[in-house]
């Protein structure tokens, strides 16, 4: 299990937390003893790939992909090789109505997350064909952590909140320079109740080239 060294140094006293340490623990068993999601080295990319000073936007999911290749540490993401997810592909569909861009023809989302948009899971790891899991294992804690040191930051940010169990986490945002985009999930079950033509990526860019900062470019 990999984590970025400025990510370790800004969650030094986290990490060092009696919880944290039972639920390293806890996945070190689930990892030896049955096949869970993502491989081990992938559990941290949300912050692998984004840095704690370069986060514009966090976009918050529940758990990894709990089927074969699917989950890659960065949620709604699934690599380039795997069939797009419905949820991902209804994200695509606003997307593209949103702001004309062209439906990507692969899931990888990397390419935002290099641009500041951290894809992250409120739980972290998931045993093969059992979504929740590994629900409250302390994942909920640790991201909760996260959600907070991202209020503190100075620079304004913007929280994606998609469905109930993500919304759950508006109370964590107090900080009144972020934005906070919440709706409906964009799975299939949800997505015709207003999640289709909300516009939430035209709402993220205009909000942080109003404050100065580089808007997103969600083409993939």
């Amino acid at each position: 299990m990999k984590l970025n060294n400025k990510w370790l140094k800004i969650l030094d006293n986290e990490i060092h937390q009696p919880y944290f340490k039972a639920l390293m623990d806890f996945v070190y068993k689930e990892y030896q003893k049955y096949t869970c999601y993502p491989d081990k080295d992938d559990i941290f990319n949300a912050l692998n790939f984004t840095s704690f000073k370069d986060v514009k936007v966090l976009i918050l999911g529940q758990d990894p992909y709990h089927q074969p290749d699917q989950a890659m540490g960065l949620a709604f993401s699934v690599p380039k090789d795997v069939k797009i997810p419905p949820s991902l592909r209804n994200i695509y569909k606003e997307l593209s109505n949103d702001l004309s861009i062209e439906i990507p023809n692969h899931g990888d989302l990397t390419v935002w997350a290099k641009q500041g948009v951290m894809l992250m899971n409120a739980i972290w790891t998931v045993k093969k064909n059992q979504p929740l899991s590994h629900k409250e294992k302390g994942w909920e804690i640790f991201s909760d952590a996260i959600i907070s040191l991202l209020n503190q930051k100075d620079q304004p940010m913007v929280f994606v909140l998609w469905g109930s169990f993500a919304r759950s986490k508006k109370a964590l945002i107090t900080n009144k320079k972020h934005l906070i985009i919440e709706n409906v999930h964009p799975s299939p079950l949800a997505a015709y109740r207003g999640f289709f033509g909300a516009k939430p990526f035209t709402k993220i860019n205009q909000f942080l080239i109003e404050n100065n900062r580089q808007p997103i470019n969600f083409k993939m």
